[in-house]
This record gives structure tokens, C-alpha cells and sequence, in this order.
């Protein structure tokens, strides 16, 4: 794999650049820059590439969120992360709906770090285990109309896509072909009414089709 070239996006000064530490010991990662908030941010892209940017929410001049949102209108090859202390539903439904990739609290491991870089740049979705379990607590707390049904290899599919698979992982997982599992994940964004994976993973959660 080549170089991951990194943008850390957050005011607070000091944790940017303990992060900058933890994340160039990795190998295959380099924090090539960092912003004070999304608008140092958009001018940095434009005079380099961006493989991913680990993007804090609330920051002066432009936030987390309407900086996505340019990024993504832009059509940069970027990948976005959301890297924040929020654990709110509606912080994460905003990111996600803007365009980001991922969601992680900043109360993350190393660990954890690398496989969302890594996973994001594959093209596929993370979202932190330790949120989805809040949000699975704070949906139980709540009366939710009735879940649609689905079949018992719905439930095996949406269950591992809700653990950050990727379609080629879950066919291989589940000895089925890739083709096959396009056609289940097709199955359960039209039944859910789900845009994309995010709000499928939502969607699951809230009515407690899985269980983090």
C-alpha cells in the first residue's frame, strides 16, 4: 500500500500534535499537515493531495460539517473521518448526511485509528464500536415504530456490514458471491429506505436489528 497521506482539522493545538505523534508511527501513514478549522483546511487542498482528513465538528470560522460539505462538493478524492468528543445522534446524522466516511470519538485507540484510515481509504465505511453502542443504548431508551422484516440472511448480512465489512469480506465470510451480497444489500436499502450504508447501520441499530 502506498503512503496514507493525512490532515488533522481541529483547533486545539496540543491534541493535534500528540495525534501527529501516534499517527506517523504508524506504518503506511503520514500526517502530512494540520488546520485550525475547515477553512485553513480548503486552502491547504488546494495545494496538496488529501488521501484522508480526521475532521473535529465544532471549530471557529467553519465547522466539521460545512467543511465536508465543500470537500464533497468539490469532488476532492478525499476521505473524511469525523474525529470528535460528541456522542450525539444528531452530530453523527450530520457528518454523515455532509459526506464523511467515518465517525470516531477522540477517546479512540491507536488501534482503532489505523483500521478506520485504512478501512475509508478501501472505500468502505467505520464507524467507532463505542458509539455504535451509545446509540444502541440511547435507542432502546426510546418507543420505535415496528422494524420491516427480513430474511434471516438479511439479518446475517446487515449485521456484518453494521461491523464494517466490506461486500468482498461478507461473500467470503458467508460463502456466498459477491454478486449475491450486492443483491442483499440492494434488498436491505430498499426495505429500509436507507441512502447508503451509514443510514443502514442507523436504521439497525434504532429498531435493534443488531446487537453491538
Amino acid at each position: 500500500m502506498d503512503i496514507i497521506k493525512v490532515v488533522i482539522c481541529d483547533d486545539h493545538v496540543i491534541f493535534r500534535k500528540g495525534l501527529s505523534v501516534v499517527l506517523n508511527e504508524i506504518n503506511e501513514i503520514k500526517v502530512t499537515a494540520e488546520a485550525s478549522n475547515g477553512q485553513e483546511l480548503l486552502q491547504l487542498m488546494k495545494k496538496q493531495d488529501v488521501d484522508v482528513v480526521l475532521m473535529d465538528i465544532r471549530m471557529p470560522v467553519m465547522d466539521g460539517i460545512e467543511a465536508t460539505r465543500k470537500i464533497i462538493e468539490k469532488q476532492y478524492d478525499t476521505k473524511i473521518i469525523a474525529l470528535t468528543m460528541h456522542e450525539e445522534i444528531g452530530y453523527f446524522n450530520q457528518m454523515i448526511e455532509a459526506g464523511a466516511h467515518g465517525y470516531l470519538l477522540k477517546k479512540t485507540t491507536k488501534e482503532e485509528l489505523e483500521s478506520a484510515i485504512k478501512q475509508v481509504v478501501r472505500g468502505q465505511y467505520y464507524f467507532s464500536q463505542e458509539f455504535l453502542a451509545h446509540a444502541e443504548k440511547h435507542f432502546a431508551k426510546k418507543q420505535n415504530e415496528p422494524p420491516v422484516v427480513l430474511t434471516d440472511r438479511e439479518k446475517e448480512v446487515l449485521e456484518l456490514i453494521c461491523k464494517g465489512y466490506s461486500n468482498p469480506e461478507i461473500a467470503k465470510k458467508l460463502f456466498l458471491s459477491e454478486r449475491t451480497i450486492d443483491g442483499h444489500r440492494a434488498n436491505l436499502l430498499d426495505k429500509t429506505g436507507a441512502k447508503n450504508a451509514p443510514h443502514l447501520v442507523m436504521y439497525a441499530i434504532k429498531h435493534g436489528l443488531v446487537k453491538i
